[in-house]
């Protein structure tokens, strides 16, 4: 595979939600331009794309996969990104690289939800795009009813470029509205020339008057002549056409059924056509120094390039991706690692399709490839020369929404699993790694369980180490809600030097974590003595009298006692101050504190009263709503982060993954007297 220039090199990403067939789409698009002989299906577990275990084992993506595949003089750069939603960390490396989209729908199925978030996400960021209609050789296909609820959901940005030639098993070819030809495809994906249907060519006349609308609206020049009646140049309505794209004001909609290469290399035309080259890329801005720099996507510029993914594999070693934004990079470069301030020394450098290496010599701006055993580079960092340093933004993920505490399965192999979770963390950093430093558990983080559960397949695969997971403890916290005084007495004689501490302590609630304070007169408490006192209290707080929580919001002044000139001691006066700690909790009110959480759940309408009404069986409380741009709602709720642990599963499944949220702890309530003796029970075992 030879290096391209960036004005030869398109980067794509497929989006769409999981089975629409964007992995079977990559395959049509490998078969369709002769890189492979004959086109794998994922139920036969044979596919480029997907070729990681836990992959091939579930039939579905899991990771992103660079396919690139050289049509027509130009080189597509194609990134199948994973549909399941639990992957969505994925997603934003591969558009993060990416000049363009192509969303793939399912016909069958229409408009689904990761087709909506697809959509939101490309939207968002004004991302060109292309809209692929999937399996339109499928039953029960009615093309005007599929385009009906795309232009519905999607909006009016979404026009068709082709029209079907037949429904359904009847699906043939299409029309190409551009041109008015009908086309009929052949066994290995090519068409030939064939009429127009007559009662097609209604539906291309007001196809053509809606882009012509577009087009127009793509200069002050175009709208005069528009209006003027006057028709567009082909020049003029290909280049309203594409910038139209470019700017993502129009949608282009194809129609095939991938799983026979029909209409891919069309896709590919159209990609060539309206989406824009690395080339024509706006100059990308880093800083250095508190310093904005520029980087434009040229050979001769500076070498610059943004890692998008890492693969940690234990046979092969790690595996960078990146895209040279700016420069050309080739085996006798001197890398540097401007994030993290290292020097790298060059590995092997090749371009990836699938797991498959490809050698070269030289990568030119624009273009992605990869490097082996980079040692201290990460997902998201930046490479350049040291000379001319330049540092890129980061990649940011969406926040986890479901944490799970890691065990081992087997003794003894605790900081095995952390360090292999380290590893795949590489891979990932969509999830997140953290120790609770109240609960002294190590959780993990992610965007649902299925990606927790594949994390633990990986580490167990690529690592040889088993984890389990299990819901996370609750981080409770005890307190007292009386003022009481007491005395601590410790007195101890059995043959020579004895044992004598004595003190009075008053507790009381307070707003901070622990104060100590002394009101001794008369010496009747030696001040050699308070620090051992403040010292036992302190030890004391670690576990408290109700279920063994720690103990906070706690003010203890000692504020009389008495010593023994020969027995008294530091260890005697700790001890005494522990006794009267036990004392003191029971007469001051113990109580059980438990951690509230806020959170902010966005939804459709539609869910509203689903999503409300569970949040009052979680000892919930609605604190306001807030419409949102989008249509969307967004409530704002406060619950105990006990009845918060599964809610991302919940959420899911109660708006058919539409909803999502974010969460903080923002403080501590009464546990509810009715629940104190369950949490513990749950405590004591």
């Amino acid at each position: 595979m030879k290096a391209t220039t960036a004005n030869n090199i398109r980067n794509i990403s497929l989006l769409g939600h999981s089975s629409a067939g964007k992995t079977t789409f990559t395959e049509a698009l490998l078969y369709a331009t002769k890189v492979i002989n004959r086109q794998g299906r994922v139920e036969d577990k044979n596919t480029v794309s997907d070729f990681d275990q836990e992959e091939i084992v579930r039939g579905v993506s899991i990771g992103t996969s660079v396919i690139p595949v050289e049509y027509n003089n130009i080189k597509y750069n194609i990134l199948d990104t994973p549909g399941y939603f639990d992957f969505v960390g994925e997603m934003y490396g591969a558009k993060r690289v990416s000049d363009g989209s192509v969303i793939i729908i399912d016909a069958q199925a229409g408009v689904e939800v990761g087709t909506e978030k697809a959509w939101n996400n490309v939207e968002k960021y004004n991302t060109p795009r292309i809209v692929f209609l999937n399996k339109m050789d499928k039953e029960n296909v009615v093309f005007k009813q599929v385009l009906q609820e795309l232009r519905m959901k999607l909006g009016d940005k979404v026009i068709p470029f082709t029209v079907p030639i037949g429904e359904g098993p009847s699906f043939t070819g299409y029309v190409d509205i551009l041109n008015r030809q009908g086309y009929e495809f052949e066994d290995n994906g090519g068409v030939h020339e064939t009429d127009a249907p007559a009662d097609v060519v209604e539906q291309v006349d007001r196809y053509i008057d809606m882009l012509n609308e577009i087009v127009a609206e793509s200069s002050e020049e175009l709208m005069e002549k528009y209006f003027a009646g006057e028709p567009f140049t082909h020049e003029e309505f290909v280049s309203g056409i594409k910038s139209a794209v470019s700017t993502g004001e129009l949608a282009p909609l194809f129609v095939g059924a991938a799983t026979k290469a029909q209409g891919v290399r069309r896709v590919l035309d159209a990609v060539r056509r309206y989406i824009p080259s690395p080339a024509e890329s706006e100059p990308h801005k880093g800083i250095w120094n508190d310093q904005i720099i520029e980087r434009e996507t040229k050979d001769d510029d500076f070498f610059s390039a943004e890692v998008f993914k890492t693969i940690a594999d234990p046979f092969v070693g790690k595996l960078t991706l990146f895209k040279v934004i700016s420069g050309t990079l080739d085996k006798n470069s001197h890398l540097y690692n401007s994030t993290k301030d290292k020097d790298e020394k060059m590995g092997s450098l090749f371009f990836l399709r699938g797991k498959n290496q490809v050698d070269t010599d030289i990568v030119r701006a624009g273009d992605i490839a990869a490097i082996s055993k980079l040692q201290f580079t990460e997902t998201g960092d930046t490479l350049c020369e040291k000379q001319n340093p330049i540092v890129y933004e980061t990649i940011k993920y969406p926040e986890p929404t479901l944490y799970m505490a890691v065990y081992a399965v087997k003794q003894g192999e605790d900081e095995k699993v952390v360090q292999s979770l380290n590893k795949l963390n590489q891979e990932d950093p969509s999830f997140v790694i953290e120790r609770n430093a109240d609960t002294k558990e190590l959780l993990i983080g992610g965007q649902g369980n299925l990606q927790l559960q594949v994390i633990g397949e990986k580490l167990k695969s690529r690592f040889g180490v088993e984890m389990e997971l299990r819901t996370p403890k609750i981080a409770y916290r005890e307190t007292i809600k009386k003022t009481a005084s007491v005395q601590g007495k410790h007195k101890k004689q059995s043959g020579g030097a004895g044992q004598y501490g004595d003190v009075w302590i008053r507790f009381e609630p307070c707003e901070e974590d622990f104060v100590f304070e002394e009101e001794v007169f008369g010496g009747a408490v030696p001040k050699n003595y308070f620090p051992a006192v403040e010292k036992g209290l302190r030890d004391s707080l670690e576990s408290g009298i109700l279920a063994g929580y720690p103990v906070v919001n706690v003010k203890a002044v000692l504020y009389d006692g008495s010593y023994h000139e020969v027995d008294s001691n530091e260890m005697a006066f700790k001890i005494a101050a522990q006794l009267a700690f036990k004392k003191g909790m029971e007469e001051a009110g113990p109580i059980l504190l438990e951690p509230v959480v806020k959170a902010e759940i966005t939804i459709p309408d539609e869910y509203l009263g689903d999503v409300m009404g569970d949040m009052n069986k979680r000892r919930g409380r609605i604190l306001g709503m807030e419409q949102q741009r989008d249509g969307t709602q967004k409530v704002i709720a406060e619950a105990p982060h006990a009845e918060m642990m599964n809610y991302a599963i919940d959420l899911r499944a109660m708006t058919q993954a539409k909803g999502s949220f974010i969460m903080e702890v923002i403080r501590y309530e009464e546990v509810p007297s009715n629940l104190v003796e369950r949490i513990k029970q749950q405590k004591a075992e």
